[in-house]
């Protein structure tokens, strides 16, 4: 069997934003430094996410070392820095699930809403208060960042080929939004990851990723396609009796270190495949 490589490595510091590729990447209990620390949402504090606003994938948004730099194809770039202790606290709700955040004023509210033509708010993850994980999978001392569930979500090249050879037309690994790229192994090498070290770090895998309708929607043009692929292809040969369609593996950091592009990937335990799991977004 090939050797497990660590070939890529992407943040998204904007939920349902657009990724940003890194050669390498600090793994923190909530995730990568960096991953999915700012958030959307609408006038009740519920998250907003491209499944209902797709023009989200379309934002680029990088971490500065004082905040956010957003940027949008025709539109002008926009700078906001991260909330400081004093700014106005806010309560939201990530798929029912209540955690505090920063409100991050009104100007930043202002570029958000105009580029996804609806009235939204921009937040920060406000360090003071910890976000748990799925409980039902995880220990009590996990953390997450405003990913819908779990801190990190790991896909085999191998299994975007496969899924690739079967679709009317072959689409990139931007659409299922990994933290980790690995090359190596059988396709779907990962869903029977319960225990793997990258490079020096360990992570569990607690959950195979039950997918959403969010691949449908090309990250260029942020417009979905009209005949659902390459989800309509996934759902079938990828359906669990459960009814969820899958593909990756949800990770939770076991340790902390540096993980880098060419990292060996070791599997330390595995087990039977089988067990649903959550979205990412």
């Amino acid at each position: 069997m090939d050797e497990l490589v660590l070939a890529g490595i992407a943040v998204y510091p904007l939920k349902s934003g657009a990724g940003i590729d890194l050669d390498a990447g600090d793994v923190e209990p909530c995730g990568l430094r960096g991953d999915r620390r700012w958030m959307v949402i609408d006038s009740a504090g519920v998250c907003v996410t491209a499944r209902e606003r797709p023009q989200l994938v379309r934002i680029r948004a990088e971490t500065t070392g004082k905040g956010l730099r957003l940027e949008m194809r025709d539109r002008g770039p926009f700078t906001v820095r991260y909330p400081d202790a004093g700014s106005r606290a806010a309560q939201v709700w990530i798929w029912g699930q209540a955690c505090r955040a920063l409100d991050a004023g009104d100007a930043a509210a202002r570029w958000m809403s105009d580029a996804l033509d609806k009235p939204v708010r921009l937040v920060a993850m406000d360090d003071r208060a910890k976000r748990r994980p799925d409980p039902d999978c995880t220990r009590p001392e996990d953390e997450v960042s405003f990913a819908d569930c779990y801190p990190v979500l790991a896909i085999g090249r191998g299994s975007l080929d496969d899924l690739n050879a079967r679709t009317p037309a072959p689409v990139s690994m931007r659409r299922f939004r990994p933290n980790l790229v690995i090359s190596g192994g059988a396709p779907y090498v990962e869903d029977d990851w319960r225990r793997v070290r990258i490079g020096s770090v360990e992570f569990e895998g607690v959950e195979n990723c039950e997918r959403c309708e969010l691949p449908t929607v090309d990250p260029d043009t942020g417009i979905p396609d009209s005949k659902r692929e390459p989800m309509r292809t996934l759902a079938r040969y990828r359906r669990r009796a459960t009814g969820g369609v899958f593909l990756g593996q949800n990770l939770v950091p076991r340790g902390a270190g540096t993980v880098r592009a060419g990292d060996r990937v070791v599997v330390l335990q595995s087990a039977a495949s089988g067990r649903a799991g959550p979205r990412s977004s």
